[in-house]
This record gives C-alpha cells, sequence and structure tokens, in this order.
C-alpha cells in the first residue's frame, strides 16, 4: 500500500530500496528555502543496518503490513527453537541465533509468543511482557538486612543471573521482565 512519505510514523514497516525497513524517528522539516519534507531514521528488519532517509513531502513510499500469528514454543533443540501455530498446529522452527540468545533464555514450556512474518518469512518474535522464574541460587538472607534498598545476586532456574531483594531466599517464584531482564515483584 502506497502512503505519503508525509504520513511515515514511527514503527511503520515499509518497503525501501529492496528491503525491509522500519520507521524508527520521524522529523517533518519545513525550512525557510525549498519544500517541505521528512527526515526519517529507518532500521533495516533483516540485517539490522541503520539508515536516515530524506523523503520529500511529494514522494510515496511502500507501507508494508506484517502478519502477527500467535505461536507456543514447544522445545529447545540444541541451535533450533520449535514453535507450533495454535490454528494450524504445524510447527516452525527457528535459529536460536536469529531470536537472540537474551531472548530466547526467557522461552519456557508451553509459552506464547507472537511472529511476524512478511510473505511466510519470519520477521520478529514478541515474548509476553513478564515471565516467572525460581530462584535456584543465592546467598544466605543476613538478619536486619530486610528493610535496605541494596539487592544481591540469584541464579534462576532458567540459568540467568539477576539481582533480588536480600530478604529472598532458595526456591521462591519471581516475576522478570523479558525486555530488561530485571526482578519486577514477588510471583503469587
Amino acid at each position: 500500500m502506497k502512503i505519503n512519505a508525509n504520513a511515515i510514523k514511527p514503527g511503520m514497516v515499509l518497503q525501501h530500496d529492496g528491503g525491509l525497513w522500519v520507521a524508527v524517528k520521524t522529523a517533518h522539516v519545513k525550512p525557510g528555502k525549498g519544500g517541505a519534507f521528512a527526515q526519517v531514521e529507518l532500521k533495516n528488519l533483516i540485517t539490522g543496518t541503520k539508515l536516515n532517509e530524506r523523503f520529500r513531502s511529494e514522494d510515496t513510499v511502500e507501507r508494508v503490513r506484517l502478519e502477527q500469528k500467535d505461536y507456543t514454543f514447544l522445545y529447545d533443540q540444541g541451535d533450533v527453537l520449535v514453535f507450533m501455530d495454535k490454528v494450524s498446529y504445524e510447527q516452525i522452527e527457528l535459529q536460536k541465533d536469529w531470536v537472540g540468545e537474551e531472548r530466547a533464555q526467557f522461552l519456557q514450556d508451553g509459552m506464547e509468543v507472537t511472529i511476524e512474518s512478511h510473505e511466510e518469512r519470519p520477521i520478529g518474535l514478541s515474548l509476553p511482557e513478564y515471565v516467572t522464574l525460581e530462584v535456584v541460587e543465592t546467598e544466605p538472607t543476613v538478619k536486619g538486612q530486610t528493610a535496605s534498598s541494596s539487592y544481591k545476586p540469584a541464579i534462576a532456574n532458567n540459568g540467568m543471573r539477576i539481582m533480588i531483594p536480600p530478604y529472598m531466599t532458595t526456591g521462591e517464584r519471581i516475576v522478570v521482565s523479558t525486555e530488561s531482564g530485571e526482578y519486577v515483584r514477588r510471583a503469587d
């Protein structure tokens, strides 16, 4: 779908120079002399490279709609992660390095994720905002340290190192942000 360059907003996916790009930042500039233009910072969805592009107000660009489908994470098979479509029960395999090691560690059996694709090719993977993990190793609680604002290191059941409040012990369940990898709260 062709759109006017003035209508580009951050988050839109565009087809430009033979690749798929997401608009990161946009600024509309009207200089004192000459025509108005849109200064757009683009990021390539496949390679991750960035590009600053200037579009005149009369230019048009091709906007791309990505297909979003819900999948369930099944299992880790070494370098490959296996997901199942919740509707058709079709299985899809994604390379662990494509998903990213820091994001792959949050995947748990049965976890629901959203995979964005363009012409049947996976482009992006969205995890839930929070995951629940169990503390498997941490330092013992020091008496009188419960009101302190300091945190102590711990290891969760997925092998991730995380900083937790000093009053927490081994075996407790915690909620962790998948965006930052930080402790959010104690799980119910």
